[in-house]
């Protein structure tokens, strides 16, 4: 079954748009999820290193570190915060408790103030909590353990020991999982008179501890509490909002304290909650003292899901969509692209019968454009070339007919003379007339000269319609040319008692001197030939913008008009009775055409007032 180009358009459009519809959306379940988190991660480590150099340029401006932080949050929608060589979070006094050290294990706190932060312990939620369980004044317990002369508190247990609160995460690492608190009051073992050295620990342990990092060893403190410092004016970009990223600073700590997670280099850290992604981002730094502090940034890539999930959920009704506007598209473009082809399928059918009379609109710039400007071209070109084809034909019977006229022609001019020979002879021989011998030798000799004539200038006109003579141009002045013929031609004209009036300039022209001195003998040799005696000839030369116009005017009877072309065909003598006594071949202005033709002149003839007009035109020198 026959398939039109229209429906193969459609589907194969249809088809396409599907294939690219469906590689969008296996690209976009496969690899946008995947790109998108790329980008993500890329954007943020490159914001991190803008902070990273802004956090080196503040040196240790809190407040500058602080804006550094809140403007990173804004922007990438990421908490970030810095931490010291311990994996305490920098700048935290806003959420801490200020002691004075009254007793302690090491005797380096013993009677200081250090300043204890609280992230570590609890929320924000419990803010009005902790201003009644730590007021001022009040007396309260920490344990925790000492490295690089800075105190890290693992818990921390008030006065009356009924309330307690405690760095889970850091104290089972110390203490093990199954720690409880000491039921005894721990100020009874440490009175006054009792030394550092005599305190013991709070916790009883029944599980052995995780053994103490190096350069690190356990303490514990006692003291009263001077000063709690709680967040004011709290905001969605504070760190202690965000539970989940306390504790991935308490797990980096612990691990940190512990030697398990010691880093020199940045590194990414995937991680998983509840079924979200969040990625960690740690890079160390050091600080104009050499320093070690790291910068901690952690980010949710939940938006990134939400918007896949969205982007899937949104993919049923783009496919729909898309499906309809495929097919009005495809149907639309299989029309468009189809409506010029079968106009092309149209006119080439009529072409290929011979009918040029359509062409094929062109529409646009393209590849189609382009097959229907050469369509119609081909056309075109088909319609003159088959044009020309029967012009030539045409001109190839004429050509047989003049070829019919040449030999009859031929056959008649040459038929006159022998006729006239045969019959001299005949006389001769009978030897009649005896006395007349020399009449008829020289009526011989003059047939056997028209002969010669005629047979050179039958060849001279086959040599210059054989297209391949070629014609030698010369310089010369065209008046002393004129003056030479009619000079020789003075007998003729004095026995005819003709009037040449000559209008000669001195102009040189460029042409084949030879050749065009027998045009010009042919024009003057016609006008004495048909110019009634004692009549006029006028020879003149006009120069004409470049060019030199001769001519050759005669009085005497006009061509007639339907005439006027043939004359320049050959044995034309101006009557159809082809009357040898005006002399000539017929041939004269035949050659005279060809020699012009070959010189690229234009020529004519034309009928005067009083008589003809022979012209043509030749090259100016220079």
């Amino acid at each position: 079954m026959k398939i039109g180009i229209v429906a193969k358009l459609f589907m194969l459009t249809t088809l396409l748009c599907m294939l690219i519809l469906v590689m969008m959306y296996l690209g976009q379940t496969i690899f946008f999820k995947q790109y998108y988190e790329n980008q993500k991660v890329d954007e943020i480590n490159m914001s991190i290193q803008s902070f990273k150099n802004a956090y080196l340029e503040a040196k240790g401006d809190a407040s500058a570190i602080k804006k550094l932080q809140q403007d990173f949050y804004q922007e990438n929608q990421t908490w970030i915060t810095t931490l010291d060589s311990t994996g305490t979070i920098q700048y935290a006094d806003d959420f801490s408790v200020t002691i004075h050290i009254d007793r302690s294990l090491n005797a380096d706190f013993s009677e200081r103030d250090i300043t204890i932060p609280l992230y570590s312990f609890t929320g924000l939620e419990d803010i009005e909590r902790l201003r009644f369980n730590l007021e001022e004044g009040k007396l309260i317990y920490i344990d925790g353990i000492v490295k690089d002369d800075t105190f890290i508190p693992a818990i921390i247990t008030g006065e009356n020991r009924n309330e307690v609160l405690e760095n889970t995460l850091l104290s089972e690492k110390i203490y093990g999982k199954q720690a409880e608190i000491e039921s005894e009051q721990p100020s009874e073992m440490l009175d006054d008179e009792q030394t550092a050295v005599e305190l013991e620990p709070v916790l009883e342990l029944e599980l052995e501890p995780e053994p103490y990092p190096k350069e690190s060893s356990q303490d514990f403190l006692m003291g009263q509490i001077k000063k709690l410092h709680l967040p004011v004016g709290v905001t969605n970009s504070n760190i202690y909002n965000n539970r989940l990223v306390i504790e991935m600073i308490n797990q980096f700590q612990v691990n940190l304290l512990f030697n398990e997670n010691h880093t020199s280099t940045a590194e990414t850290i995937d991680y998983v909650q509840n079924n979200i992604k969040y990625k960690l981002f740690i890079s160390p730094v050091k600080d104009e003292f050499g320093e070690t502090t790291y910068i901690y940034a952690m980010t949710s890539l939940q938006p990134v899901d939400e918007a896949v999930q969205m982007l899937e959920d949104y993919y049923v009704y783009l496919i729909l969509f898309v499906l309809l506007l495929v097919v009005l598209a495809s149907f639309y473009y299989s029309k468009k692209i189809a409506k010029p082809l079968l106009q092309v399928n149209d006119t080439t059918n009529k072409i290929a019968n011979l009918d040029f009379s359509e062409t094929i609109p062109i529409t646009s710039k393209d590849e189609i454009g382009t097959l229907s400007h050469n369509i119609n071209t081909l056309s075109h070109t088909l319609h003159s070339y088959i044009n020309q084809l029967e012009q030539d034909i045409e001109k190839e019977k004429k050509l047989e007919n003049t070829r019919k006229e040449f030999i009859s022609g031929v056959s008649h001019e040459l038929k006159t003379p022998l006729s006239i020979m045969k019959s001299c002879i005949s006389i001769l021989e009978d030897g009649v007339a005896r006395n007349k011998k020399e009449y008829y030798f020289k009526a011989m000799a003059k047939e056997v000269d028209k002969m010669d004539m005629l047979i050179v200038d039958m060849l001279e006109l086959a040599k210059f319609e054989s297209g391949t003579y070629k014609m030698q141009m010369d310089e010369f002045y065209i008046d002393q040319v004129i003056e030479y013929i009619c000079e020789q031609l003075t007998l003729d004209i004095t026995n005819k008692q003709l009037l040449v009036h000559k209008q000669l300039s001195g102009i040189k022209v460029v042409a084949n001197q030879p050749r065009i001195e027998q045009v010009l003998t042919n024009f003057i040799t016609n006008a004495i030939r048909y110019t009634p005696e004692n009549k006029a000839i006028r020879i003149s030369t006009i120069e004409e913008q470049g060019r030199v116009k001769i001519s050759v005017e005669n009085q005497g009877t006009h061509i007639p008009q339907e005439q006027l072309e043939k004359i320049w065909d050959r044995f034309y003598r101006g009557d159809t009775s082809r009357r040898r006594s005006n002399g000539g071949t017929g041939l004269g202005l035949a050659i005279s055409k060809n020699i012009l033709e070959l010189h690229g002149s234009q020529y004519g003839v034309t009928n005067t007032e009083g008589g003809v007009l022979f012209y043509f035109y030749l090259d100016k020198e220079g």
